[in-house]
């Protein structure tokens, strides 16, 4: 059976390294995962007042993400937490209370910084929210990913063999999670 994996990046800049970070995961998802990325660039900001219709963005977004098996997060870390855009979009698809699109669905957090911490803070800030938001998120192997400026050739490609085998155990270990907790 093959399941389908939204992507969502947390980082906007279009030759972001968390976006090179997640295209790298793609193309190492074993067979059974389909991945694609989610844009969350679009999305109004979210507003209670208008939750029930966020605009064809917002709902587009909820859309797309009720329609998926499994959700995996590649975000960096901004001020030891995840990026604005990204809870954003956490938030607006979460709403109106009691029809979360997360509700039940597996996820995966990978974090990736320039910086040796790799993202630690932002990793736990969002796998806390997705536990509040009642999503099943793979425990281990956790998946922090430092130095990233240094992982990548000069096309954009994953160059280190070390990291390159980090990822493809990660996506086996996720699409195993993915299988064990899916519906349907």
């Amino acid at each position: 059976m093959t399941r389908n994996v939204a992507v969502i990046v947390g980082s906007l800049r279009k030759d972001s390294w968390n976006r090179k970070i997640a295209h790298a995961l793609m193309e190492r998802a074993p067979a059974g995962l389909t991945c694609a990325i989610v844009e969350i660039r679009d999305l109004p900001l979210f507003d209670q007042d208008r939750e029930a219709d966020p605009g064809p963005a917002g709902v587009g977004f909820r859309t797309a993400i009720r329609g998926c098996d499994a959700v995996l997060f590649v975000t960096p870390e901004y001020n030891r937490g995840v990026p604005g855009v990204l809870k954003n979009a956490i938030d607006l698809a979460s709403r109106p209370w009691g029809q979360s699109v997360w509700t039940g669905k597996p996820g995966a957090v990978v974090s990736a910084s320039i910086g040796g911490i790799a993202g630690f803070g932002a990793n736990h800030h969002l796998r806390q929210t997705l536990m509040f938001l009642d999503m099943p998120v793979l425990a281990q192997p956790e998946a922090y990913i430092g130095n990233v400026a240094s992982l990548f050739d000069g096309d954009g490609k994953l160059a280190n063999e070390g990291t390159a085998k980090f990822l493809e155990n990660f996506m086996q270990s996720f699409a195993a999670w993915v299988g064990r907790f899916a519906k349907g």
